[in-house]
């Protein structure tokens, strides 16, 4: 035997190996069932809100209007400024532990009904279901050669996607400014830049998003997919699999046991992996693709009715539930865990706390700024005044004439007039020019108090400090 080694062109090359999986398009089935039922309405709730929202009209103006323009939201009778930006940050902080709260509970619960992506995939469906035809009409169609009926089809399916991403584009726009300006701006061809941007870009990416990466977006983009892991424990409601009561899973003829055949209620006929929007089999467990849409729960029920099994092969339910064999009613009672009740009293909180300072909040703001050109002179009578400039803020929807008075000093006073109208959800400038006696205070640097007061309303009023000069 020769010991000699093979040479390099005589040696295997090792096979190249990929880093990213070939995208395999999803024909998702379509279903119908309770769990579909509820997502949609849902899809009809959310774009109620989304495209009804921006038509709502409030004391003569849009209702929800976020003018970034004028620097001002308003919420039907709210206005809120930048100095209010303690409620988004409260907001904000809201909608993170009610999303907490509801994964500990039930899951991705929010990506299978509520989710933006979720649903304008779901729309988008739609248009393609009606379009080109349910699933296997759809195979076919992407199978047959190009012809003057498949260009047809096609581009009116994308001509219809791509009208309702441009109508989704304008109607966000339309809530960062007045949609009657947004519309005749359109309308004379004099759409500004900004606008046009953004309207053309978030209707690109909704155009992409829902038409072309759908399921990519949850799996690879999204990043809630990759740390929900850490809010599931054993007891979180979960889009689960009964693989004692499934397996062996197997087709079986009509007439014949199943159990005597050793074969388990499943018959194989992947249906849950047709109707998924991520293309999963939930029957290989708890996989973070799985969006939670139940859509595979509606389907598998339907087949147990036809076979004469039980419902709930694939049910909501838990992984104690399904090792432990828990009922309904002990599922219900595992519900309420330290984590529950941890998020649920950091929730209430914060809310609670949010709605009584927003119940509570005075409507009206004052910054106070000395003249620093002039720091003190001496005025005819030989008294000493400070001139001071007021931004006062009125922040509800309605005018006020309000009251401008001082004290800190002995026999301080303003000169000249000291009321102020200021209009409805507007920003007013007042010059107050103080005077008080030379011997009044110390030299140099004296304290004093602004009270800013309605008229019509003794509760709105504000006292703020400022300092007096003395020479």
């Amino acid at each position: 035997m020769s010991d000699q080694k093979p040479s390099a062109e005589q040696a295997v090359a090792p096979a190249p190996v990929s880093f990213y999986e070939k995208r395999k398009k999803i024909y998702a089935k379509g279903v119908r069932g309770l769990f579909d039922n509820w997502r949609i309405g849902m899809v009809f709730f959310t774009q109620l809100l989304f495209y009804g929202g921006l038509w709502l009209e409030w004391n003569g103006r849009q209702a929800i209007l976020l003018h970034m323009v004028e620097r001002k939201f308003y919420i039907f009778g709210l206005v809120f400024w930048p100095q209010d930006v303690i409620y988004l940050a409260a907001l904000l902080i809201v909608s993170a532990y009610a999303l907490f709260l509801v994964t500990a509970i039930a899951g991705r619960m929010f990506c299978g009904y509520a989710c933006p992506q979720t649903v304008y995939t779901q729309l988008f469906m739609w248009i393609e279901n009606w379009v080109e035809g349910e699933r296997n009409a759809r195979i076919k169609l992407d199978k047959a050669p190009l012809d003057a009926r498949k260009i047809r089809i096609k581009a009116t399916k994308h001509l219809l996607w791509i009208i309702l991403s441009l109508w989704t584009g304008f109607t966000l726009v339309g809530y960062f400014t007045p949609i009657t300006e947004l519309i005749n701006n359109v309308r004379t061809w004099n759409l500004g830049p900004w606008e046009a941007f953004w309207i053309f870009l978030y209707g690109g990416f909704t155009y992409l998003f829902a038409g072309f990466m759908r399921e990519q977006v949850c799996k690879y983009m999204c990043p809630y997919a990759r740390f929900q892991s850490v809010m599931f424990d054993p007891d979180t409601l979960i889009v689960t699999y009964d693989p004692a009561r499934g397996e062996n899973r197997g087709a079986r003829k009509k007439g014949v046991d199943a159990k005597a055949a050793g074969l388990g209620d499943c018959i194989d006929c992947n249906l849950c992996v047709q109707v998924c929007p991520t293309g999963i089999d939930i029957r290989d467990g708890l996989q973070y693709e799985c969006i939670g849409c139940a859509a595979c729960i509606d389907v598998c029920d339907q087949v147990m009715d036809k076979v004469g099994s039980p419902r709930g092969l694939i049910r909501y339910s838990t992984e104690n539930a399904l090792a432990k064999h828990l009922t309904r009613k002990e599922i219900a009672t595992h519900i309420v865990r330290p984590r529950i009740l941890l998020y649920t009293l950091i929730l209430v909180i914060i809310t609670g706390l949010s709605i009584w300072f927003l119940a509570n909040r005075i409507p009206l703001k004052v910054d106070i700024i000395r003249d620093r050109s002039t720091l003190a002179r001496e005025a005819d009578d030989g008294r000493i005044e400070n001139v001071y400039t007021l931004q006062i803020m009125n922040t509800e929807e309605q005018g006020h004439r309000y009251k401008v008075t001082v004290d800190g000093l002995p026999d301080a006073e303003i000169v000249d007039s000291p009321e102020v109208d200021v209009p409805a959800a507007t920003l007013q400038s007042f010059n107050a020019v103080v005077r008080v006696q030379p011997d009044a205070g110390k030299k140099g640097a004296n304290q004093i108090h602004f009270e800013i007061v309605a008229l019509d309303n003794p509760d709105i009023k504000v006292r703020e400090k400022a300092s007096f000069l003395l020479p």
